[in-house]
């Protein structure tokens, strides 16, 4: 395709846990195809275990492709309080240039959006929060860009704050849309959990793109696992959702953000056309 930009989002890999054939097919499909670049919004590990990140670090340098990492929440320490607090980011150690790596493509720009936090005030530390600080740096960013690039976000989690100010999928994620919906946003990339969509979210500013990628673990929710193709021309950014089961995008995809990315078990939960529920929750 001419002048067109192709893309491979990926997320939720969770090394630990991570689905072999999956991976396999993906490194193929990256050397067969040789996108742009690879981005990947997060959780590379299961429990961020030195030989988790070990097995990331060698799966993500083998691609043939200039990659971008985000940071999940499981990629925090668990089990090591002082490690977590002043080094969080110390077992990236290998691909430490790959993380919330800018990169520049022709006509775009992939800008990272840091939605981790080491620690919270409310108990549940997995899900998001997108502080001043980070919100900042990244719409710098932006703003240093050329005039006219169109911008790519990455993040984790997806900005929505469904739920209580308490139960908040994304602390902060409705402010940062306003202020990403400002500027030259063509989409905000993410993870988390576990399955594929593409939303138009209103804001006060207007409106603002998120698309989800799912997961390459067998951590699945309600869909088999997957990643996000892109390919760009101009100002459009088509997606499509691959999956080794061929599934078509649209059947792929869930029609909102859940809260978690645990199997539906309630009515009313979002359940993607494909509706492959786990029987049982996968391992933890």
């Amino acid at each position: 395709m001419a002048d067109s930009t192709l893309l491979f989002h990926l997320s939720d890999i969770h090394f630990g846990l991570e689905d072999n054939r999956a991976l396999d097919w993906v490194a193929a499909e990256v050397s067969r195809r040789k996108p742009d670049a690879v981005m990947i919004t997060g959780d590379l590990t299961m429990r961020a275990r030195h030989r988790e990140f070990a097995a990331a670090r060698e799966w993500i340098c083998s691609l043939e492709a200039p990659v971008t990492v985000e940071v999940g929440n499981h990629d925090l320490p668990y089990f090591n309080p002082v490690e977590r607090f002043f080094t969080p980011y110390k077992r990236f150690k290998g691909m430490e240039a790959m993380v919330e790596r800018e990169l520049d493509l022709p006509g775009h720009a992939i800008i990272s959006l840091k939605t981790t936090a080491r620690a919270q005030w409310r108990m549940n530390w997995s899900k998001g929060w997108v502080t001043d600080a980070a919100l900042e740096k990244t719409l710098r960013a932006i703003d240093a860009l050329p005039p006219g690039r169109q911008v790519l976000i990455a993040a984790h989690h997806p900005l929505v704050e469904v739920g209580t100010h308490g139960t908040a999928l994304t602390r902060g994620g409705t402010r940062a849309l306003a202020e990403l919906a400002k500027r030259n946003v063509a989409a905000v990339l993410t993870g988390h959990v576990h399955d594929a969509f593409d939303i138009m979210q209103e804001t006060e500013n207007g409106m603002v793109r998120m698309i989800g990628a799912g997961t390459l673990s067998q951590r699945i929710r309600s869909t088999p696992p997957s990643f996000n193709e892109l390919t760009i021309v101009g100002g459009d950014v088509r997606v499509e959702v691959r999956n080794l089961q061929h599934v078509a995008s649209e059947d792929m995809m869930i029609d909102e953000v859940p809260e978690d990315a645990t199997p539906p078990r309630s009515a009313g939960e979002p359940v993607a056309p494909v509706n492959q529920v786990p029987r049982t929750d996968p391992p933890v």
